[in-house]
C-alpha cells in the first residue's frame, strides 16, 4: 500500500518576487518595497518554525541583482545587515539555525561579518534551518562545483570515471540539505530565475499573483495544502491518486 502524503514537505524554497511592484502600486520607493519584503521574511520564517518545517530556503539576493541601481544595492545591503542583527533574538526564541549559500566571499567585509556572527550564534539550534541564498545563481553554483571537482581530479583525488550525480551533489553549496519538495514563487512570474537549478529537478511548483510583501502564513499553508494533494511520481507511473486534504491540521 502506498504511504499517505507527509504532513509537511521537508524543504520549501521561495522566490520572493514583487517588492518593487508592490511599492510602485502604492507610490513608494523600491527600497520601501524591500523593507516591507523583510517584514514578510520575518512572518514566514516564524510561521515555518511554528508549523515544524525542517528547511526553508529564501532567494534573497541573486548574482544578477548587482546590476540594479547602486543606491538600491546599497539599501539592500543595509537592510541585510539590519535583518541579521535584529532577527537574532527571533532565531534564538524559535530555535532557528541560519545558513547561507552563494558567493558570499564577494560581499563587503561588514556584510560577511554580520552574516558570520548570526550563523555562528545559531549553529547549535536544532529547529528550522533557514538558508538565505545570497549572491546566488544556480549556474554559478554548478560552475563552482565543477571547478572544485576538476581540481580534485587534477590532484588525483577523484577518478573521472567515478563522477556521477551523487558526487556532484556533494560539491554543491549545501550538500547536507535535502532537495526542495516545494518551490513557491510570488508575484505571478512563471520562471525559476536561475534558482537551485540542480536541486529542483523533481520539485513541485506553486505560484501566486500576490507580491512578496503581502505573502503571509495563510498563503504558506494554502501552498502546503495544495502540495499535499499532489502525487509525486519522480518519473515513475505512481500508484493511484494521492490523498486530498482540505487544510493542514496545525
Amino acid at each position: 500500500m502506498k504511504p499517505p502524503p507527509p504532513q509537511l514537505p521537508r524543504h520549501i524554497a521561495i522566490i520572493m518576487d514583487g517588492n518593487g511592484r508592490w511599492a510602485r502600486a502604492r507610490g513608494l520607493s523600491r527600497l520601501e518595497g524591500h523593507r516591507a519584503g523583510a517584514e514578510a521574511v520575518r512572518r514566514i520564517t516564524t510561521a515555518a518554525a511554528e508549523i515544524g518545517l525542517e528547511y526553508l530556503t529564501l532567494y534573497a539576493f541573486s548574482v544578477e541583482n548587482w546590476q540594479r541601481p547602486k543606491r538600491e544595492v546599497q539599501g539592500l545591503m543595509r537592510y541585510l545587515k539590519e535583518y541579521l542583527k535584529s532577527e537574532l533574538g527571533l532565531m534564538r526564541e524559535n530555535n532557528i539555525r541560519l545558513r547561507a549559500i552563494g558567493r558570499i566571499e564577494e560581499f563587503s567585509a561588514s556584510v560577511r561579518s554580520a552574516l558570520d556572527r548570526t550563523i555562528t550564534a545559531t549553529a547549535a539550534h536544532t529547529g528550522l534551518t533557514l538558508t538565505l541564498a545570497l549572491n546566488y545563481g544556480g549556474r554559478c553554483e554548478l560552475a563552482d562545483a565543477m571547478r572544485r571537482i576538476a581540481e580534485e581530479v587534477r590532484r588525483g583525488r577523484i577518478a573521472p570515471g567515478t563522477i556521477d550525480e551523487a558526487l556532484i551533489a556533494r560539491y554543491l553549496y549545501a550538500p547536507d540539505h535535502p532537495d526542495p519538495d516545494l518551490l513557491i514563487r510570488t508575484s505571478g512570474e512563471m520562471r525559476v530565475s536561475n534558482f537551485l537549478l540542480w536541486q529542483i529537478s523533481y520539485t513541485e511548483f506553486w505560484v501566486t499573483d500576490r507580491c512578496w510583501p503581502d505573502f503571509d502564513k495563510e498563503m504558506l499553508l494554502e501552498a502546503i495544502a495544495d502540495y499535499r494533494k499532489r502525487e509525486r511520481r519522480f518519473g515513475g507511473l505512481g500508484g493511484g491518486q494521492a490523498a486530498i486534504e482540505e487544510q493542514l491540521n496545525v
